[in-house]
């Protein structure tokens, strides 16, 4: 599944960096890779993930490797979490109305009992 890709790219905090820096704009792998403490062939199984999830990608110049980051799967990813909260919000508005009718029905009770106790019943 994209998403999955989509997310575990992102659960990487060099990764997000790589995504920051190239939202500037195209960039080389070799530029990209300089502002971290980290070899390149490390940096390049990162920029590997990122390609495998669509985020980011890679046109060859000769012997330059250019890499662009691609926002569609972020787009996805929105309408996913849209999706999900529209539908956790439905359920905990329900959620929320059973609660408060369970309440009303738990103090009308106790109203009731009380007016009972008054008029000796």
């Amino acid at each position: 599944m994209q998403l999955d890709d989509t997310l575990i790219a992102l659960a990487d905090e060099t990764r997000r960096k790589i995504l920051r820096q190239l939202a500037s704009g195209e960039a080389r792998v070799t530029e990209v890779g300089a502002p971290f403490d980290i070899s390149l062939n490390s940096v390049s199984k990162h920029i590997r993930l990122l390609e495998r999830a669509g985020l980011v990608r890679r046109r060859i110049a000769g012997r330059d490797h250019f890499l662009a980051l691609d926002p569609k799967p972020f787009d996805e990813l929105t309408q996913w979490m849209q999706r999900t909260r529209e539908f956790w919000n439905t359920r905990l508005d329900v959620l929320e109305a059973a609660l408060r009718a369970e309440d009303a029905i738990a103090v009308a009770a106790k109203s009731s009992k009380r007016t009972l106790k008054r008029k000796g019943k």
